[in-house]
């Protein structure tokens, strides 16, 4: 068995800025987690899903500021997501999105097809 670690040059810390107004630290594994949920059982890998973090990070950096808004990360991640894979897409966007009925789903699903 063999164990190896990765370590990666965090130049400037970002904050993520909650719709309560609460701001807290860009943790990666939280995005990496919710992420993975979503994409699990679909035909995205463990690499594909790193690739979309390491993507959304770069864009973060490239931006120049410290802080963002939760509602602008989720929607970064949904449009590389729906992008990826359609199933990972509407899994995140339920949980994101806080659909609380079947009708949620068939708009977002009609949303999905109609955007082809």
């Amino acid at each position: 068995m063999r164990f190896t670690t990765f370590e990666r040059i965090e130049s400037f810390q970002i904050f993520v800025v909650k719709a309560s107004g609460n701001r807290e630290p860009y943790i990666r594994e939280k995005l990496h987690s919710g992420v993975s949920v979503a994409c699990a059982k679909t035909m995205v890998s463990a690499q594909q899903v790193d690739d979309l973090i390491d993507n959304i990070e770069l864009e973060l950096q490239a931006l120049g500021k410290r802080e963002i808004a939760s509602r602008a990360l989720g929607e970064m991640i949904l449009m590389r997501l729906k992008e990826l894979n359609e199933v990972a897409y509407v899994r995140f966007a339920s949980v994101y999105r806080q659909f609380q009925s079947i009708q949620d789903f068939i708009s977002e699903l009609n949303n999905l097809t109609t955007a082809k």
